[in-house]
């Protein structure tokens, strides 16, 4: 099949497993989808083949379009590693037909002329970018944010820094509040991260790597929690990644705080004590915790503590990720693996239920930044994503749409991919 079909076609799947989790629908039927692009009843009879697409094969599942609410597409800046088209054409390989960009550009983006830039680059996904917390995301004083939201910016965060000032977080998370914004925070304090780059593990002790303990994230969120509580404004944890984290979004919960909590495909999947060797493409920023905070982090999710998935796609130059663990950047890519990753942990090894899966990466991504999420529902804007999850495959990173290739799946057997998009009245099957 072509990798678009943009013609004013219909696209007919006669038989797949539906999953929906905005009417709690999980069952086997067929789609239809008018040449319009709106979810309608199967015509009988119906239309001729030269204007239909049909997708017929065993095994597909079809769910809304998943919502990414923390990529890094590089651009402006960087776009060596990253850019607009190349970071959505990743995202629509994975299924995604929604994300959020991070600001961390270069320029910060902390300007409505960025914003303008980002919304108006034709891409294959919706981009929904965030702005700054801080002016230049140096921590000092507010951006502009009144400007930033009129501007289009979905939410705000300085992801790559936390805001650690208290003071000046506060101000910000007044400032969202009345605009009805949500601050996502990189919730690590660098005065305890102190240059750290890994947890405690055997790779750390053989290779003298500089430690990154826990606390440097748990007094963070910790922190995070008190500005919410002194401010009421909504507050997101981005990248979770310890057990004592967990525990203190769920005391959050508890006590009725608007605080949510993201976790990354490789924070559940990995843990620090399965790292190689001194290999760049597993160094991270929160780094891998320990085995027993990964199984927090699932915990977590299958308790509705925390209730997003979140790739934090991080794409690098291959050179810089070639550096070694000490001096590489932090990061790795996780568009076109998080389908795979996600449902093999959460799903087949951890029971998790298909449509929590589902909630988890279109329901409660799009409410975070205020959207409302896409349907099955007939009479809806059709926006899908079409899913082969018992297929496998090899990860080539090459082969993939990003631009960058720092990922520590890479060479590795996977199950479960995407195998199409259909959005803004494009079919587009992943390449």
């Amino acid at each position: 099949m072509n990798a678009t079909a943009s013609t004013p076609k219909a696209v007919y799947i006669p038989r797949a497993r539906l999953l929906d989790p905005s009417c709690d629908r999980n069952e086997t039927g067929a789609l239809f989808i008018t040449p319009e692009g709106k979810i309608a009843p199967v015509p009988a009879p119906l239309p001729p083949e030269d204007s239909l697409i049909v997708i017929d094969r065993p095994g597909l599942t079809v769910v809304p379009g998943l919502c990414d609410v923390h990529v890094h597409f590089r651009d402006p800046g960087m776009t060596d590693a990253e850019d607009l088209v190349s970071g959505s054409n990743a995202a629509a390989n994975g299924g995604f037909t929604r994300v959020v960009t991070m600001p961390n550009t270069s320029p910060a983006t902390d300007s409505p002329a960025l914003l303008d830039y980002i919304l108006n680059t034709p891409t294959a996904v919706s981009i929904y970018p965030s702005a700054c917390c801080t002016a230049g995301r140096a921590g000092e004083a507010c951006a502009d944010l009144e400007a930033l939201a009129a501007a289009g910016a979905s939410c705000f965060t300085d992801d790559g820094a936390m805001v650690a000032k208290p003071q000046v977080m506060a101000a910000v998370m007044r400032r969202a509040k009345a605009l009805n914004k949500v601050v996502m925070d990189h919730a690590v304090r660098p005065d305890i991260q102190c240059g750290g780059v890994i947890r405690d593990c055997p790779v750390a002790r053989t290779y003298g790597l500089p430690i990154f303990p826990a606390e440097a994230e748990i007094e963070a969120v910790r922190d995070d929690i008190a500005r919410c509580r002194e401010t009421g404004c909504a507050v997101h944890i981005q990248h979770l990644s310890c057990a004592g984290s967990v525990e203190l979004i769920r005391q959050a919960r508890a006590e009725g705080l608007p605080v949510t909590a993201e976790v990354t495909p490789h924070h559940l999947a990995l843990a620090a004590e399965d790292i190689p060797g001194d290999d760049g493409n597993w160094r991270m920023n929160p780094p891998l915790g320990l085995r027993s905070d990964r199984r927090a982090l699932r915990e977590g999710l299958l308790d509705g503590t925390l209730t997003l998935f979140a790739t934090d796609h991080a794409p690098h130059p291959k050179a810089l990720k070639e550096k070694g663990f000490k001096r590489a950047p932090f990061g790795i890519i996780g568009l076109e693996t998080a389908v795979a990753v996600s449902w093999e942990v959460m799903v087949r090894q951890c029971a998790m239920a298909p449509l929590l899966w589902a909630k988890y990466w279109i329901t409660n991504p799009n409410r975070l930044i205020g959207l409302e999420p896409p349907t099955l529902c007939e009479g809806a804007e059709a926006e899908i994503a079409i899913l082969a999850l018992d297929d496998e495959w090899t990860l080539i990173p090459e082969a993939c749409a990003c631009k960058s290739v720092n990922t520590p799946w890479a060479g590795k057997r996977l199950k479960g991919k995407a195998l199409a998009t259909y959005h803004r009245g494009t079919l587009r099957f992943a390449q």
